[in-house]
């Protein structure tokens, strides 16, 4: 199986998308291993594993497959996928360089290897260990692996949410260090 793009140590991740036969039986419709993209250096890589551009979904005649592969192959998802969701799994390096951004969306945020800080403009940072979940809204935030040698995995779902207005000021996408490597996702306009 494939790692294309995975720099860390953890297991391989492997996408299975069930569907259904003529008959209508659920089956395994296919299975593909996560193609990871490093971020800037070497010590935080991810990988897409799967969108949706539209909410509720649409099943029928594999209308969301079809848009999951168009977004996927025009290499323009930003964060977030206006209008839709987007699972992604994140390998983050012992000890990474941890950058505060914040996305127009409302994320489910869950640790699946390792410990992870998240990082808030104001607060101590919360240690998050395996199975612990984030919900983030829109917030100004950041992730760090406060390990000197293990690395850490998260699964991220980030779906579009409505404008946020806090004290009458818009809460749009900033993206921080990572403008220029990251696309805007375009959903805050």
């Amino acid at each position: 199986m494939s790692n294309a793009g995975q720099i860390s140590p953890l297991r391989p991740v492997t996408r299975h998308v069930t569907g259904h036969d003529a008959a209508g039986k659920a089956i395994i419709q296919s299975s593909s291993p996560g193609q990871w993209k490093p971020f800037k250096t070497d010590d935080m890589a991810f990988a897409v594993m799967y969108t949706t551009s539209q909410f509720p979904a649409d099943l029928n005649d594999d209308a969301d497959v079809k848009a999951h592969e168009k977004i996927v192959q025009s290499d323009q998802l930003g964060l977030v996928n206006p209008r839709g969701t987007v699972c992604r799994i994140v390998d983050f390096g012992p000890n990474n360089k941890c950058f505060i951004h914040r996305t127009q969306s409302l994320d489910y945020g869950i640790v699946l290897e390792g410990e992870i800080e998240m990082v808030m403009e104001k607060g101590e940072p919360v240690l998050m260990q395996r199975g612990d979940v984030a919900v983030q809204r829109a917030t100004m935030h950041g992730w760090r692996n406060p390990s000197e040698t293990e690395w850490a995995r998260m699964a991220f779902v980030l779906q579009d949410c409505q404008p946020l207005t806090v004290g009458g000021s818009a809460m749009k996408e900033e993206l921080g260090t990572a403008a220029g490597f990251l696309r805007p996702s375009g959903n805050d306009q």
